[in-house]
């Protein structure tokens, strides 16, 4: 098991982690943010594969921000999975 830990950009959460299990998302969680909003994606993305997680979350827009919460766990989660095929 890998944990990760991140501070997004350009959204209210300011920071979110996670761990990688054989490929599988566990513990996601935010710090600050909609707080109902994130908590339910942490549950809805426990054991979710994480490379269909990247697939299906990144580009997703949060109003004018040109990002969102999701899109920046997608970019974390990204990022954790090139590290870990290193």
């Amino acid at each position: 098991m890998s944990s990760y830990h991140f501070r997004p950009s350009g959204v209210c959460s300011q920071g979110l982690s996670f761990d990688l299990v054989d490929g599988k998302l566990h513990n996601v969680a935010f710090v600050g943010g909609c707080n109902g909003n994130l908590k339910a994606i942490g549950k809805l993305l426990e054991g979710a594969d994480a490379q269909s997680t990247v697939d299906t979350l990144m580009g997703n827009l949060c109003g004018y921000r040109g990002t969102s919460c999701a899109d920046q766990l997608a970019k974390a989660v990204s990022l954790a999975l090139e590290r870990e095929s290193k």
